[in-house]
């Protein structure tokens, strides 16, 4: 399930990034891909990402990264396995439900680490009611995490949940003050070291306050798919009600009563994930366990038990047998299903991103600058940098909420429409085919087509000729 082609719009930025860190051995503090925000301050919390995701590119291509990042969300589910409680099978159906839920959000992105990291806290959390001392191991994870993604304010977040649910449970008699003194000493103190250890990153303590811009900025939230709502009338958001309301039945007819420790993760994860697409595998990370223990309550309060077989010698070498038919007939079909997924990456390349626009682009070198889209930028940084710096890409906070606005308002021909195309000097516009503002500009002689398929069309004005930087 996790094997996925590479299509998130800002692979290939990161890609670029990854490559010129790289190739200079310095860090990227200011923009070096646009021209309408060339050498502005650039917040790259994702450096270390960049620079996985080139290596990994350099050595094994596309099958290598397509395989990590595969592996990495797998491992995220497997830490999420491990924490349900009960049988193996009733945590399994519950967890492969988090996992379909999740899928919307996987890919070779560094966001995925962010959902590692997320689970491994978590686990640490867990285990640390037993063993507190194993909460240091916080720390050093903090560092690496804080340095791979901006995310690293949702491990933050956990540490000080897990403190206010803690007391509750104190508060409410379900653990005593004498039991848990020392794991919540250890609790208060990862946390102040967690947080210490995030200014050590190449933007130092610039790095505290990115997560809360991004958070509120109200133009991502507003064009950007990922951050919207989910919408249930569509099917693909269907597993993610079923866990919803699997919870609440879960809550009716359960003899178990959730924590308080349980309930302060829960709420704020549930508001999340309904509130952005992109949260929904953290709502999951958290969600899976408690639903497994709410249904895993029930089914022994009915008096459901595991059937076990204790027959002869030889039934047990048929069992086994057939599990290991099982085992490899599932193992051959996952090397089938990587193996189609690599192949096929050009196909997906080419349908998710304007490959010939990009190709008539580099051949004919139509005149800058270039106002391209939003999804394309990251493609053209890596297929056209350096001879063509883009108008905008996916690092929506490099560019702003203003700048984000103004060229929806030129996209979709809103208000002043024409004010980015004044303003940067546009000479050339690469846009998709059904876009208003190719629609507009089509039929006015300012502008001639000069390419066009299903994904893409070039506009240059009329009066250009040659390149021009």
């Amino acid at each position: 399930m996790s094997a996925r082609g590479v299509a998130d719009p800002d692979f290939w930025w990161h890609l670029r990034s990854g490559e010129l860190i790289v190739r200079s051995h310095t860090f990227l503090r200011t923009d070096p891909f646009s021209f309408t925000r060339f050498g502005h301050p650039w917040v790259n919390h994702e450096w270390l990402s960049d620079v996985l995701i080139f290596s990994v590119y350099r050595v094994a291509g596309f099958g290598g990264l397509i395989v990590s990042f595969a592996a990495i969300s797998a491992a995220t589910l497997l830490l999420v396995y491990l924490r349900c409680p009960g049988r193996p099978y009733v945590a399994a159906v519950f967890t492969v439900c988090g996992a379909i839920a999740s899928t919307l959000m996987w890919g070779v992105r560094p966001q995925m680490f962010t959902l590692l990291f997320a689970a491994i806290f978590l686990l640490i959390l867990d285990r640390a009611r037993g063993e507190p001392k194993i909460l240091w191991w916080t720390v050093p994870l903090m560092l690496l995490w804080a340095n791979l993604h901006a995310g690293y304010a949702l491990g933050i977040a956990l540490l000080a949940l897990s403190i206010v649910g803690t007391v509750l449970d104190i508060a409410f008699g379900r653990e005593s003050w004498t039991s848990r003194a020392t794991g919540l000493r250890n609790l208060g103190l990862a946390l102040v070291a967690c947080v210490a250890v995030v200014a050590v990153n190449p933007n130092g303590v610039r790095l505290y306050t990115y997560p809360f811009e991004t958070l509120g900025s109200k133009a991502m939230q507003s064009y950007i798919h990922e951050w919207f709502s989910p919408n249930f009338h569509d099917p693909e958001y269907a597993p993610l009600l079923l866990i919803i309301l699997g919870i609440l039945v879960g809550f009716a007819i359960s003899p178990k009563r959730v924590s308080p420790r349980d309930l302060v993760l829960l709420c704020p994860a549930t508001l999340a994930g309904l509130r952005s697409v992109r949260h929904i595998p953290v709502f999951v990370l958290i969600a899976v366990p408690i639903l497994t223990q709410l249904w895993e309550a029930w089914l022994q309060s009915v008096g459901a038990t595991i059937r076990t077989n204790r027959g002869s010698v030889h039934r047990l070498f048929e069992k086994r047998l057939l599990n290991a038919v099982i085992l490899g007939t599932f193992a051959a079909f996952s090397i089938v299903r990587v193996a189609l997924v690599i192949h096929r990456q050009p196909q997906t390349e080419a349908q998710h991103f304007p490959a010939g626009a990009t190709a008539f682009i580099s051949t004919q070198r139509p005149p800058a600058p270039v106002l391209n889209h939003y999804n394309w930028g990251g493609y053209f940084i890596w297929k056209l940098y350096p001879d063509y710096r883009v108008f905008i890409d996916g690092r929506a906070d490099l560019y702003g909420d203003s700048f984000m606005n103004e060229f929806a308002a030129s996209y979709y021909l809103a208000g002043d429409w024409r004010k980015s195309l004044r303003t940067w000097g546009i000479r050339t516009i690469v846009l998709p085919p059904d876009a208003p503002l190719v629609t507009a500009l089509q039929s006015q002689p300012g502008w001639r087509r000069t390419y066009a398929d299903s994904q893409a069309v070039v506009l240059i004005q009329a009066s250009s000729s040659g390149r021009s930087d």
